[in-house]
């Protein structure tokens, strides 16, 4: 399981009147850092000392001039700052100084893991506070006091949540997925929840990677299967709950409703602390989780971002959102299969008892047995699998995936819901418990029983455990508090409590005994009656219906003739051709003169494999997106056969997309879940061509198989498979082999040559460099929004006017900066073979269109030097042969002059030549052509 979640950072923050700051001696670095849809940032990055050897490796993002408000954002447990990254840069663009870094033991940092020690990361975090306070883009609040917020999830958000508790400094918090007891998280009601505490464990990279008192308490619990006082007090010290009544600072909480780590009652609990010293905190509860699903990325950053706009900027007009807001989801989007999300929200939080409905159960009182061993244990959460598709996602779909063995679990159920119950919070009951034992573990859970009790879902996977100290046979009366979720049971619908006495992710007692329970009053049920969707009331607009339609009609009426002369008409020149742009621009939002696209024109043919190449910022992203009708350009075409693309032009059902990874029901086999996708798109069946797309895809037997047993690979191809699925004439994809090893690599390879084999048209979008020269037979580069080169990828890897200088010796970077500034040279990069040197194309000529060898050659024939050993100083044998080797062409052109004075120039430059000549790689091409700038 990966715990690096899109929004999770943090250790808690430690007031140390400590040590200075040590930036170490030669270890900033600027650079420049973009993205498709936002002017480039500048980034600096930072090796920060903070005492006893630890080094903490830093990037510090800005953008424009003057002071302003300061954020810290931190990492995932298990991730680095580089998780973080593209999160920044927003921040950094929306007028924020930016700092982010790798925690302890994470990344570049090094000393030993402290899950938040005071003394450790959060006093980190302090020094981080520190260094910010004296730089001179941060906007200060008083000397050595920045204006500051802190974000992060899950390791990252109780950082940010300690920070506010340990340095008075912090001024505003919004800490994502986390917890707020840590103890609570890994013993929750006295049971050690083993498998999550050994995912920690393994992702922090072994025991020895921790503080020493954390490993030996680990290994304690871990062995005794029951967490002692001790192990408990450790974790409490290092938790927001520790300082929970010095955290005053505005807080926005976003918790995830599909998390069995961090469960929804951890943001109840810091919601109410932190209310009650006084300061504002807004609920959030969003629809993902450590479990997997949605985590509503793009959603939660514009959050964070209007909440520190409305407490670091001061601006009245930000909107913060609703006091509390709950993504819930509501069946599945024909279009994609994808699960429908929408929002519900209150004018205040409701907590986890809001509304309470009492359901009455019924059932005599039950024996049942604790295994010896706990085995095998019963199955509710999956922890380290939510990532490979979210199976907690399920539950909201009507899937599920629990497992209770008999003889293990008592069973009480209510009469059939004559009403729709949407359960908001904790539903709660009451049960009476003996043992032949001293104690009992108990595993509750609330299940969603469809007509006829066959089919029962158990919402978000989640289960309460609690540790019973019975007395044996006499037994003791249990107030149960159950999982707080989100859920809508249906008319006709029974709930059904289980009491059970195993669980695969908990540690129960080994040794075998039975428990008795019975029930001692209704179940509890919370509703939450102030939180309503937007289409829950009926609006008094519906009336006017009627009205608003004969308008709308009419409307339509007189503008028809218009929206008809408006849309261009298909050009029947381009009707076989794939894909045709032409001087397409887009600008950035809220931008007059910026352009994320600009003057874009290419042609793509049938057959062709392309390959889309560009840095981080040079508008790859938003060509494909316009490319696919998700947004409008500013000025220029595209035309796909001839159409004119616009949102939902009809010639985009002959395009396939693959643009980030595919959503998977993980109990279906392959086949079962391309079928269903067709069946949802509502076009024929014979139209998909199902076993064409899958021989092409090459999966073979898996297709039978359930989905939840592939393999990354195995996932990926079938998802591409799922673009295929109709055949489109023009498939797009972009990273196809994200995630991938080098054998899965190497078969997507031969599935998008095969795709094209049948005259077809892919177009690709990747960073892998070497794959792209082995895959693509064209190539399109852009750079900063522009076309820097198109054409076949042999004429781009073996043309141009670039030399690569072979070295003796390295060279210091003045130096390369000196070639670069040479009279005739446009750009000079160091490279692993060299120096990789572009020179400036001629008049009348635009660059590439000369081979690189001609120039070479004619450089070697204006400079004198023949077959025989050059005796220049500085350069080195091979010079010679290097150049005679570039074949014939030269014709005294001033690119051939340009070649002979670079090699002088390098000569008295005392560079250390070995060899000369053009250059041969798609990387070395793809530098020299955008200049290095990646």
């Amino acid at each position: 399981m990966d715990l690096r979640m899109p929004v999770l950072r943090g250790p808690r923050r430690w007031i140390a009147a400590a040590a200075a700051v040590v930036v170490l001696a030669g270890a900033g670095t600027w650079t420049a850092a973009a993205s498709d849809e936002a002017p480039a940032v500048r980034r600096a990055d930072q090796v920060i000392g903070t005492g006893a050897g630890v080094r903490i490796d830093t990037s510090y993002f800005t953008a424009g001039s003057g002071r302003r408000p300061a954020v810290l954002l931190g990492h995932g447990f298990g991730g680095s700052k580089d998780d973080v990254r593209s999160q920044a840069e927003d921040l950094a663009r929306d007028g924020y100084a930016v700092l982010t870094w790798s925690a302890r033991g994470f990344g570049e940092s090094n000393g030993k893991i402290g899950l938040n020690d005071p003394k450790g990361e959060v006093a980190d975090v302090s020094k981080l506070i520190d260094w910010l306070a004296k730089r001179p883009e941060v906007r200060l609040d008083k000397s050595g006091d920045p204006r500051l917020g802190v974000a992060g999830a899950s390791y990252g958000g109780a950082v940010s949540l300690l920070a506010a508790g340990y340095d008075q400094r912090v001024d505003v918090i919004a800490p994502a997925i986390t917890y707020w007891n840590l103890a609570d998280a890994l013993f929750p009601n006295g049971v050690f929840k083993k498998l999550w505490a050994g995912i920690f464990i393994n992702t922090g990279g072994g025991c020895e990677k921790f503080e020493t008192q954390l490993c030996e308490m680990y290994e304690r619990v871990a062995e005794s299967g029951v967490p002692d006082a001790k192990a408990v007090d450790l974790l409490e010290e290092r938790s927001p709950s520790a300082v929970g009544d010095r955290i005053k600072v505005p807080t926005l909480i976003m918790q995830g409703q599909s998390d069995s780590l961090f469960p929804l009652d951890h943001a109840d609990a810091m919601a109410k602390a932190i209310r009650a010293n006084g300061a504002p905190v807004d609920v959030d509860w969003i629809s993902g989780g450590h479990d997997g699903g949605d985590m509503e990325t793009d959603r939660v950053h514009a959050r964070v971002d209007s909440w520190f706009d409305r407490y670091l900027k001061d601006d009245e007009n930000a909107d913060t959102g609703p006091a509390f807001r709950v993504t819930r989801t509501g069946g599945i989007d024909s279009t994609d299969g994808a699960a429908q999300l929408r929002g519900a929200s209150g004018d205040t939080y409701p907590g986890l008892a809001d509304g309470e409905r009492q359901v009455a159960l019924r059932g005599r009182e039950q024996e049942f047995a604790n295994p010896a061993g706990a085995s095998p244990p019963g199955i509710s959460a999956l922890p380290g699998l939510g990532g490979a598709g979210g199976l907690s996602q399920l539950s909201s779909l009507g899937v599920g995936i629990s497992l209770d063995f008999p003889g293990q679990f008592a069973r009480f159920e209510s009469e059939a819901l004559r009403e729709d119950l949407r359960i908001t919070g904790s539903p709660t009951v009451t049960v009476h418990v003996k043992s032949t034992s001293d104690e009992a573990v108990l595993f509750g859970k609330v299940y969603d029983v469809g007509p006829g009790g066959e089919q029962q879902v158990l919402p978000s996977q989640l289960v309460a455990p609690i540790r019973v100290q019975t007395g044996g046979e006499v037994g003791k009366d249990v107030r149960l508090t159950l999982p707080a979720i989100d859920h809508e049971v249906q008319e006709g619908h029974r709930l059904r409590l289980v009491l059970a006495s195993t669980d695969l992710g908990y540690a129960s007692p080994t040794a075998p005994a039975t428990y008795t329970v019975s029930l001692k009053g209704d179940l509890a049920v919370p509703t939450a009656t102030g939180v309503e969707t937007a289409a829950a009331p009926l609006p008094a607009w519906v009336w006017w219906l009627p009205l608003a339609g004969a308008v709308i009609a009419l409307a339509l009426l007189l503008t028809g003739r218009r929206r008809t002369t408006v849309a261009p008409a298909p050009d029947p020149g381009l009707a076989e051709v794939p894909l045709q742009i032409t001087d397409l621009s887009k600008r950035y939002a809220k931008s007059a003169d910026q352009y994320a696209v600009r003057d874009l024109s290419f042609r793509v043919e049938k057959g062709q494999v392309l390959g889309l190449l560009g840095p981080n910022g040079a508008g790859k992203t938003t060509t494909l997106r316009m490319l696919m009708g998700l947004i409008k350009p500013d000025d220029g075409e595209i035309r796909v056969f001839g159409h004119a693309i616009r949102p939902g032009s009809p010639v985009l059902s002959r395009v396939g997309a693959f643009v980030e990874g595919a959503g998977f029901l993980p109990h279906l086999s392959g086949r079962d879940n391309l079928e269903l996708y067709w069946q949802a798109t509502g076009r024929p069946s014979e139209d998909a061509h199902l076993d064409e797309a899958l021989e092409i895809a090459g999966l073979g037997d898996a297709l039978a198989r359930a989905v939840r047993t592939y393999s990354q690979g195995m996932r990926q191809r079938l998802a591409i498979a799922q673009a295929m699925l109709g055949l489109p004439d023009l498939l797009i994809l972009d990273e196809p082999t994200n995630g991938l090893d080098p054998p899965q690599i190497r078969e997507m390879r031969e599935v998008m040559i095969r795709y094209a084999a049948a005259g077809r048209t892919v177009i690709v979008s990747s960073h892998l460099l070497a794959e792209v020269e082995q895959t693509c037979t064209h190539l399109v580069v852009m750079d900063r929004g522009r076309l820097v080169q198109a054409g076949q990828v042999s004429e781009i890897i073996g043309s141009g006017d670039t030399l690569l200088v072979g070295l003796a010796g390295d060279i210091a970077e003045p130096l390369v900066e000196k070639v670069a500034a040479l009279p005739g040279v446009e750009s000079a990069v160091r490279t692993d073979d060299g120096l990789l040197v572009r020179l400036v194309a001629p008049s009348g000529r635009t660059p590439g269109s000369e081979p690189a060898a001609a120039v070479a050659a004619a450089a070697g024939a204006a400079s004198g030097v023949g077959e025989a050993e050059s005796t220049a100083p500085g350069v080195g044998p091979g010079i010679a042969g290097s150049l005679a080797a570039g074949g014939e062409g030269a014709d005294g052109s001033d690119s051939s002059t340009a070649a002979a004075r670079l090699l002088v120039e390098l000569v008295r430059l005392e560079v250390p030549v070995a060899a000369l000549g053009p250059h041969r790689r798609l990387e070395d091409a793809f530098l020299t052509l955008i200049g290095g700038s990646e």
